[in-house]
């Protein structure tokens, strides 16, 4: 079953670690039809964890249109989408929001992490964005990298470049890369992971161990 592979413990009592480079992991789907049902589990559980701020990469806006109305029913996770026909303040609306996101939850690790406490803010939702790579931040047009602790390829890239377009734009220095794989997409999960030089493995069954 889907719900398998995002077994939880309590949030509370586990604390975010700090690494200097992103980390990657793989998450392997047995059937396509799967696929959904695993990645709202995914960001269901992820999710729990107050402010944290997440990413979903797509390949085409239908994908993206599906993601969102699939994680519209996660009540604890506030999200937005970046499309192609989006105006431009709401864009730059929807990354100031998401800045603040990941303030707030680089302020709560700092605290946990240094006092072995929660602060007390499980009110607040975690954040999502879904975006397909025509959308991504510009950073040559001065936009601003999302820095979010947890990016999902929920469809993989084609290229490594690509790839590396996806962790510049969107994941913070000690992120974690999450990949969806289905099938004959393994074949080019290993391409992506020889021809850049990474390793990516299998995504532990806890994922508050990730996190």
């Amino acid at each position: 079953m889907a719900t398998d592979v995002v077994e939880a413990a309590s949030p509370a009592s586990q604390s975010p670690s700090h690494y200097s480079q992103p980390r990657h992991f793989y998450l392997a789907v047995d059937r396509l039809h799967f696929k959904m049902e695993t990645l709202v589990d995914l960001l269901g559980m992820a999710g729990r964890r107050p402010s944290l701020p997440m990413v979903v990469c797509c390949n085409a806006r239908d994908d993206l249109d599906a993601v969102c109305s699939a994680a519209s029913k996660l009540s604890h996770i506030s999200m937005a989408s970046l499309y192609s026909d989006l105006a431009e303040a709401e864009r730059g609306m929807i990354f100031e929001k998401f800045k603040q996101a990941t303030m707030r939850w680089n302020q709560d690790a700092t605290l946990q992490s240094g006092d072995g406490i929660e602060t007390g803010k499980d009110e607040q939702k975690s954040h999502l964005i879904v975006v397909t790579d025509a959308c991504l931040p510009l950073l040559a047009s001065g936009e601003t990298p999302m820095a979010a602790r947890v990016l999902v390829n929920y469809e993989l890239p084609m290229k490594k470049e690509t790839y590396t377009r996806r962790m510049a734009t969107c994941l913070a220095t000690d992120g974690i890369v999450i990949n969806m794989v289905v099938g004959g997409e393994v074949v080019t999960l290993k391409n992506i992971e020889e021809s850049s030089g990474l390793v990516i493995a299998e995504m532990p069954i806890n994922i508050f161990e990730m996190l």
